[in-house]
């Protein structure tokens, strides 16, 4: 079975689920490396979605967007990982309400 087969519904329904796990973990979990984990599933929520409605319709334009968002993400994660190393270095944990300090 090929994408452009797929009930729009479906599409949308796999899409908002991993939208939805992605936010749960963001909101539920409190260490920074999940957090980053949850940001990324959404991302890939947002991504099928994009190739979905591309498929569909049959242009280009949602391929595109998830090439840039690919990016976006990755520079996400390099930024994300470099401000949590640096804030390891300073306060050795993954907890980030103890960072309250650092609003200074």
């Amino acid at each position: 079975m090929s994408l452009i087969s797929l009930p729009t519904t479906h599409l949308l329904g796999l899409s908002l689920t991993l939208f939805m796990i992605g936010l749960t973990g963001i909101l539920a979990r409190k260490n920074l490396i999940f957090i980053l984990i949850g940001v990324e599933i959404m991302l890939n929520g947002i991504a099928l979605l994009f190739v979905g409605a591309s498929a569909k319709w049959g242009q280009a334009d949602g391929q595109i967007m998830v090439l840039f968002l690919l990016v976006m993400a990755a520079i996400e994660v390099g930024i994300g990982l470099a401000l949590f190393l640096r804030i390891y270095r300073s306060n050795p944990g993954l907890n980030p309400d103890a960072l309250e300090g650092l609003k200074d």
